[in-house]
């Protein structure tokens, strides 16, 4: 592994931290202010509208070029939109500062995959998106904790205060980690511009890429209804804020756990059976946490479902980045993120509506069917284009033996 990889992980990391101090924290912030779960869901899906159209256009940069740029971008702009949310009095100001702190996700997210799927071999892949995804989780693991002990024993505002500017300066740490992958790049090769660019049509319609995208889009859907609703299920059932920080905390942790020997996994199951399993099971878990309020019970099925939701973001990524040619690989992955951020905008709108009318109880219902068609989206895939190039190689040099051995004996017989 490259020094640049290293601290574009970090970077991750530290960024998804603070992210998931501030995704809570704003539900908490949205309920002391006197609004509910319907307020809740718009303004999460507010966290994603705007970089749903800037997806595409940084992918198709990052493709000309590495994205340690992004990288850095995206951690500063955090930090604004951190303290932004630290002074919101309102849904609208929530939302607004929510959206500024979704782009600059967005764009460190990108970086950091383009960077990973450009300096990683085929054979790498699953090892190092597995890596970074577990910085991910590692950041989800300590973001809930960090807020659910600031929020305690406090009244939610001043609280929820406290939290986002905390988060603001866990942001500017990611900031000094993206600002060393940065100072890494490496002027004769980051600075080459690749001519040639894939399509939107040309990357959904290669064979398997939807599919992915789809489970890509039902697990990272699943994972932002959770972090969203279970305080509102908490707040429901006299459960705290710590112990709902604590019960995200072990949701991420598990997912944290699922990704070491990832690989492994993969060689002996298969990505498309092991992504099946997993939706499956995830599922089943959070539908079963709508059946009860006892906190053991709780905590096995956060865990069940962070173990079910930790292996579809990586082995996703390597199917999109093995599926295409290698120039558009960036972009597929932009493509990718348009996707998770199209379910975070529709997902998050749709469960407010429903938990509106139904309860947040139904909110997990309907995530659970998502996760039960992902799973069954992606349960056949196509050989990665690697592989599909080799074995048109192999049946090649077999074609052309056989025409050999026909050709020789009649040389003999002319000789």
């Amino acid at each position: 592994m490259t020094r640049r990889v290293l601290f574009a992980v970090l970077a991750m990391a530290a960024g998804q931290t603070a992210v998931y101090i501030v995704r809570p924290t704003t539900s908490y912030r949205l309920l002391g202010l006197g609004y509910g779960a319907t307020a809740v869901g718009v303004v999460a899906a507010a966290f994603a509208l705007v970089p749903l159209f800037l997806a595409i256009p940084l992918g198709r940069r990052a493709d000309k070029r590495h994205g340690a740029r992004l990288l850095l971008f995206g951690c500063a702009l955090e930090i604004v939109g951190c303290a932004l949310l630290a002074g919101g009095g309102s849904a609208l100001a929530l939302g607004a500062a929510s959206a500024v702190v979704g782009i600059g996700h967005l764009a460190l997210a990108l970086g950091a995959q383009a960077v990973v799927a450009r300096e990683s071999d085929d054979a790498q892949h699953d090892q190092h998106f597995a890596l970074l995804t577990a910085g991910v989780s590692l950041g989800q693991l300590v973001g809930p904790l960090v807020g659910g002990v600031l929020l305690h024993g406090r009244a939610l505002l001043p609280a929820t205060t406290h939290a986002m500017l905390v988060a603001a300066g866990i942001a500017a740490l990611a900031t000094g980690f993206a600002a060393v992958a940065e100072r890494d790049r490496t002027t004769a090769a980051d600075d080459h511009v690749v001519q040639r660019s894939a399509s939107v049509t040309s990357i959904l319609g290669t064979r398997g890429v939807s599919g992915a995208i789809f489970a890509s889009v039902a697990v990272l859907s699943a994972t932002d209804v959770f972090t969203a609703y279970l305080p509102v299920i908490g707040h429901e059932r006299d459960i705290g804020p710590a112990v709902i920080g604590a019960l995200l905390a072990l949701r991420a942790a598990a997912s944290l756990a699922s990704r070491v020997g990832i690989a492994q996994l993969v060689r002996r199951i298969g990505r498309p059976q092991l992504m099946t399993a997993a939706a499956a099971a995830s599922a089943a878990a959070l539908t079963g946490l709508t059946f009860t309020g006892d906190l053991a019970v709780l905590a096995v099925l956060a865990i069940v479902v962070g173990v079910g939701l930790g292996f579809a973001q990586p082995l996703s990524m390597t199917i999109v980045v093995q599926l295409v040619p290698e120039h558009a690989r960036a972009s597929a992955l932009a493509v990718r993120l348009t996707g998770n951020r199209l379910g975070q905008v529709a997902a998050p709108a749709a469960a407010g509506l429903v938990a509106g009318r139904a309860g947040a109880s139904s909110v997990f219902w309907m995530t659970s069917g998502l996760l039960v068609a992902s799973g069954l989206a992606v349960a056949k895939r196509p050989k990665p284009v690697a592989e599909e190039v080799q074995r048109r190689d192999d049946d090649d040099r077999d074609r052309l033996g056989d025409r050999l051995v026909v050709v020789e004996p009649e040389l003999d017989q002319n000789v």
